[in-house]
């Protein structure tokens, strides 16, 4: 998929709070120079089957007068379901999903609701199968029907380019979600998918269509989880399968 580069997200760090002093920062994805290519490190791919039956991890509890513990934060990176195949009067930007594709998102859905890692933001791809991925998860599981979503054009373009979807992502979630979300899933396209959730976890992760890899950082706020966490320091929970 050749795509044009994608129009610059304006202004995306204004709304973000700057992390606390306090905290000494790990590196933030640098905006000023272009991103090397994803070279994720030569460990075996961890494309492993999260369970479903397991709960979603219990609150901590509060304790009155105690300081509130750091939020951790949640990152849903899915990969598009199954499209069919391009024809010839058919831009690739427009092919919808296959009959498979359609049963992995149902799939997906009741996954993602039995864990308990359901977005309160969206963030997707203008591009016809993850539009219809989505309506899928939506129709399926009321949670995710009542996430607030937007559509990013350039997640369909930026996903070609070697190695610069993890800041761009990075960027996107700052500027649209605020510090009381604690989910937020991007959907999108490979080879950007598959390099984000390798950089942001230091794993080298495997996206096959309708997979979504679930990964976790503690922060007060979005920009905060990226500096302390860094590349490398999100913690992988697994990979969603149909």
């Amino acid at each position: 998929m050749r795509a044009p580069a994608p129009a610059p997200l304006p202004a995306l760090l204004s709304r973000c709070s700057s992390p606390p002093s306090s905290a000494p920062p790990r590196r933030l994805l640098s905006s000023s120079r272009t991103p090397a290519v994803c070279r994720p490190p030569p460990a075996v791919a961890r494309s492993v089957s999260v369970s479903v039956d397991a709960p979603a991890a219990a609150a901590e509890p509060t304790v009155l007068g105690a300081p509130s513990a750091t939020p951790r934060r949640r990152l849903i990176l899915l990969r598009h379901g199954e499209s069919t195949a391009r024809g010839r009067s058919t831009r690739d930007h427009d092919r919808p999903l296959s009959k498979a594709g359609r049963a992995d998102a149902i799939s997906v859905s009741n996954k993602l609701q039995q864990m308990g890692w359901i977005p309160e933001l969206i963030l997707c791809s203008d591009a016809m199968r993850t539009k219809e991925t989505l309506k899928i998860l939506q129709d399926h599981v009321q949670g995710l029907s009542e996430a607030v979503v937007h559509f990013i054009p350039s997640f369909y373009s930026i996903a070609a380019m070697d190695g610069q979807t993890a800041e761009h992502l990075q960027k996107a979630i700052c500027e649209y979600s605020s510090d009381e979300i604690l989910t937020v899933m991007c959907m999108g396209h490979n080879k950007g998918w598959e390099e984000a959730a390798s950089m942001f976890s230091g794993d080298s992760v495997v996206l096959e269509t309708c997979n979504a890899a679930l990964l976790e950082a503690a922060g007060k706020s979005w920009v905060e989880a990226f500096s302390l966490a860094g590349l490398g320091g999100w913690k992988l929970h697994g990979i969603v399968k149909p």
